[in-house]
């Protein structure tokens, strides 16, 4: 059994269940809108986040979950997609998980219309059962994923990051949807208890690891999905170049800088600057970074009895940094 399934194994008659509700959820009146969500739920990924959902929630609850679970579930999951469909219009991006992407086969327009009507069915599905404060967490994280991809805009025009910005960027752009998956599973069966925050701590905790390890790979050799480089063509301010721009000689900055600003496109160039990150501890600095926010994940989960959903969660937050892709 791979690790994929090995996670999904507590959860998998949830997961199946709530496959079917989540493809409810997205029916419309629309012959077109209908042809497209299908489309969208016929190339699923590993569904990280519903397992999220249900792992928190069976593991605060005794093994249990109910209506709510589900509803938030597929409330997280129509706001993850619609957010993926948006961003691939702002990136142009005309692949998503080796697929086209909606804006490739339907266009921009429908793209963004499509991103909103699955963003008004999340809203309306919380809305419609009284779930608000499901709604509340879910909103926050809308917003914040928002305010990180501009500040993250923001601050690659001046390459003048700091760590703590980057942190802050990354726990708003890719942290607190994992966060709010989490806080969002305990609040549907443990509204009102500590549970709800010590969950979304984890959750961030593991979101944040999952991003470094993401900046990594860009300064991998093997082939996992995404060229290698590609931060730097696009002037992504990642960790290791970040600690490698505060740990070398005012020259080899002013070098690293005017590579990444000016000469991004340069395929020599851009191993070159890789080559620099690297000699000067880049690579090892953010690895180190990310099995702290790892580790600090893995200490919460201890308070819990050892169920197989804790195990679950375990295994969950290891393979976020040991993956290959």
């Amino acid at each position: 059994m791979n690790i994929v399934a090995q996670i999904k194994d507590p959860v998998n008659q949830e997961m199946e269940l709530f496959e079917k509700k989540f493809h409810e959820s997205m029916s419309s009146k629309v012959a077109l809108l209908n042809r497209i969500t299908y489309y969208i739920v016929n190339r699923k990924g590993k569904q990280m986040r519903p397992m999220f959902v249900f792992l928190t929630a069976k593991l605060v609850n005794e093994g249990r979950v109910n209506e709510r679970t589900y509803r938030g579930a597929s409330v997280i999951e129509l706001i993850h997609t619609a957010s993926l469909v948006h961003d691939d219009v702002v990136d142009d991006s005309n692949k998503r998980r080796g697929f086209f992407s909606i804006n490739a086969l339907w266009k921009n327009k429908i793209a963004v219309l499509v991103g909103d009507y699955l963003l008004s069915k999340g809203m309306l599905l919380s809305v419609e059962y009284g779930d608000f404060d499901l709604l509340r967490i879910i909103s926050v994280a809308i917003r914040e994923i928002s305010e990180g991809e501009l500040l993250q805009i923001e601050k690659a025009r001046r390459l003048d990051i700091t760590e703590a910005v980057y942190y802050e960027i990354i726990r708003q752009k890719t942290a607190t949807l994992i966060a709010a998956c989490c806080s969002l599973g305990a609040c549907s069966v443990q509204p009102g208890t500590e549970h709800v925050e010590v969950f979304r701590k984890f959750g961030e905790l593991c979101g944040m690891a999952f991003q470094i390890k993401d900046d990594l790979f860009d300064y991998g050799e093997e082939k996992i999905g995404k060229p290698t480089g590609i931060d730097i063509k696009e002037q992504k301010m990642t960790l290791p170049l970040i600690y490698a721009l505060n740990h070398c000689s005012p020259r080899e900055k002013r070098w690293l800088i005017n590579s990444v600003k000016n000469h991004n496109k340069d395929k020599k160039r851009v191993r070159e600057v890789i080559a620099l990150v690297k000699e000067r501890g880049g690579l090892s600095y953010a690895e180190e970074k990310m099995h702290e926010f790892k580790e600090q994940a893995l200490h919460l989960l201890e308070a819990y009895p050892p169920t197989a959903y804790r195990t679950a969660l375990e295994l969950m937050v290891n393979y976020v940094v040991d993956r290959k892709k």
